[in-house]
């Protein structure tokens, strides 16, 4: 199901008293919502959290608001869901949020009561950099295929045919997603294989783009990371089957400090477990598709076709 929370967002920020408008809109979708900001910004009862919502509601979006006026939202985030259906061969209902963020993430997934959400928070791509609304400025176009990456997750962590190490976190937790959990309890390697599979289901559900944009990197970014991958694949061969949340953070995340991203004397560009991720599962979606490969242990992709972390050639 489509939910567009983008109007309702508007006109809170357009209220007498934007603060409490906002914070009532909050309430209305607490569910989404406040797992929104647990998992990707901080906790609602967060002391800093008024600070947030202060800064979000006086921030000017005049380029959200011609993104608007562009581009049919509606239409591309139902678009895409019927593409995702089709090639992710989808076997649980699932819920598409869009919505307006608080800048800490362009897109994202959660769980909620068992069911996959994927959200796209659109300030992040109205193609300009808004200081104020802390957007990124990516291209509107980018909206399709990171809908879709999100959804590709949902797909993951929900169908009952998962053998994922999150789907088995998710169902400890009563259905629900926690990023802070699956970062500290599952292996690296199924944090890899899990981003890698979405990028790779993101191209094949909305084909056309440069490899660079399903990654969300910027092209050097891209080249350097192809000049590092046999270095990067041997340095974690030894670390795939560790758990911790300082490996989601050194891997996967972005913002994060030069010395927490030290691998083998060097310091690797931010998020780079996309791109190996993207390496690793090749093969075997290659061979079983990508509808067998979204549902797939971690450990099925090892070997597969020949892959064999240390040998791939940048």
């Amino acid at each position: 199901m489509l939910v567009n929370l983008v109007p309702e967002f508007l006109d809170a920020t357009h209220a007498a008293n934007p603060l409490e408008a906002y914070r009532h809109y909050l309430e209305r979708h607490s569910a989404v919502l406040s797992a929104y900001w647990h998992n990707y910004i901080i906790d609602l009862d967060s002391s800093h959290a008024e600070e947030v919502m202060r800064r979000t509601v006086r921030a000017n979006r005049r380029d959200l608001l011609a993104l608007i006026d562009n581009v049919d939202l509606n239409a591309v985030a139902e678009e895409t869901i019927r593409r995702c259906e089709d090639v992710f061969e989808i076997d649980q209902p699932f819920d598409v949020y869009v919505t307006v963020g608080v800048g800490g993430a362009n897109a994202g997934e959660l769980v909620i009561d068992g069911r996959g959400v994927a959200f796209i928070c659109v300030e992040h791509f109205t193609g300009r950099p808004n200081d104020e609304t802390l957007g990124l400025g990516l291209p509107p176009d980018l909206i399709a295929p990171w809908i879709a990456h999100e959804i590709a997750h949902t797909v993951r962590y929900t169908s009952p045919e998962s053998e994922s190490e999150i789907a088995t976190i998710v169902r400890d937790l009563d259905g629900y997603y926690d990023y802070w959990e699956t970062g500290s309890r599952a292996t690296l390697r199924e944090l890899l294989v899990n981003e890698g599979l979405a990028v790779t289901a993101s191209q094949l559900a909305v084909p056309g783009f440069e490899p660079w944009d399903y990654l969300g990197y910027a092209r050097r970014q891209y080249r350097r990371l192809r000049q590092l991958e046999s270095f990067l694949t041997r340095e974690i061969e030894d670390e795939l089957d560790h758990r911790g949340l300082g490996y989601r953070l050194r891997y996967l995340s972005g913002g994060v400090a030069a010395n927490q991203r030290l691998v083998g004397g060097k310091v690797i560009p931010e998020r780079a477990g996309y791109y190996l991720g993207q390496r690793m599962v090749e093969g075997l979606v290659g061979r079983d598709g990508i509808g067998k490969a979204l549902r797939a242990s971690a450990l099925d992709f090892v070997d597969v076709e020949g892959y064999s972390s240390g040998i791939q050639t940048a």
